[in-house]
């Protein structure tokens, strides 16, 4: 299979090139230019420079031929759509429209069929009752990140119906794991609790922590990915989710404790968000059911593999 991964410079996007590494597959790579190089981990992959803002950049992309896509690249944090919520809406919603358009004319055309996998996220559903939430239940999304991941939802399905192009949609709850930025909540307490650490402090600043979040590792969310690539119905929407939650700041002292250090979260008004969702937690029974997948990580062994990967 020739597979195109887009953002596969980002976070997700080296786990899942690493995963399909001696899979016999032909991976492209497309990132955005000028981004710094990525360590494949020895697979031969041919990257190609992806804009999703520049029509040529996407069409040049699709050219390469894929018989299916893994649509990862996006603007992927809360805080980094907040500070442009237009450039987050022409990235994620306005470059998703893009690359499904610019697949479905390869489709009409008669020069390809290629499967698109979609990749959302589990915010889209915006704040709601404190239950695991079902592909039925109805989006919402408060912030504009969300807001711009609900639309590339819509742009991706607008072409399915209009021309048949095989999409489906993942829709992640949290995940972290090796490699995640310091930008991000979990490898950030990680960060200062090294530094607590190393100087003896006895509180690390923090953002809210109360809100529940459903966490998994981000290898389990690759397998999903992977094997909704095979099984997933085009036209559906697809939780990716462990189905249990947990409040950011029990996140915080299970880190603590493998790091063995008694320093305590303290809130930080510049790190708290307003926007956070108290209670997100997903109802995975249709991916589970669609193709048999469960996360093979535990929490405590996601948390413990966050640790080991920062300890290098």
């Amino acid at each position: 299979m020739r597979l195109l991964v887009t953002g596969a410079d980002g976070f997700v996007g080296r786990h899942l090139i690493r995963r399909l590494a001696g899979a016999g597959h032909h991976l492209v790579a497309a990132c955005r230019p000028g981004r710094r190089a990525v360590d494949w981990g020895g697979t031969d992959v041919t990257v190609m420079p992806l804009e999703l803002t520049d029509d040529t950049s996407v069409r040049a992309v699709v050219e390469s031929g894929p018989d299916a896509v893994v649509h990862l690249a996006a603007v992927a944090s809360n805080r980094e759509a907040a500070a442009d919520p237009g450039h987050a809406w022409t990235v994620n919603a306005a470059g998703t429209a893009r690359l499904a358009d610019a697949l479905s004319r390869r489709r009409q055309d008669g020069r390809g069929d290629a499967r698109l996998l979609l990749v959302s996220s589990g915010e889209v559903y915006g704040p709601g009752l404190s239950v695991p939430r079902r592909e039925s239940d109805p989006i919402a999304p408060a912030t504009p990140y969300a807001a711009s991941k609900a639309g590339a939802e819509l742009a991706g399905l607008e072409v399915w119906r209009r021309t048949g192009l095989p999409v489906v949609i993942a829709r992640p709850f949290t995940h972290t794991g090796p490699g995640q930025e310091t930008r991000f909540v979990l490898p950030a307490f990680v960060e200062r609790l090294r530094e607590a650490r190393a100087t003896g402090a006895r509180t690390v600043k923090s953002g809210n922590l109360d809100p529940v979040r459903d966490l998994l590792d981000v290898r389990d969310v690759v397998e999903a990915y992977l094997l909704l690539l095979r099984s997933g119905e085009p036209g559906e929407v697809y939780n990716v989710a462990r189905g249990e939650g947990s409040s950011v700041r029990d996140l915080f002292t299970g880190l603590a404790r493998l790091m063995e250090v008694t320093a305590e979260a303290e809130v930080e008004a510049s790190l708290a968000r307003a926007s956070d969702l108290p209670h997100l937690v997903g109802d995975s029974t249709k991916l589970r059911r669609a193709t048999g997948w469960a996360p093979s990580r535990s929490l405590e062994q996601t948390l413990r593999g966050l640790v080991d990967a920062e300890a290098h």
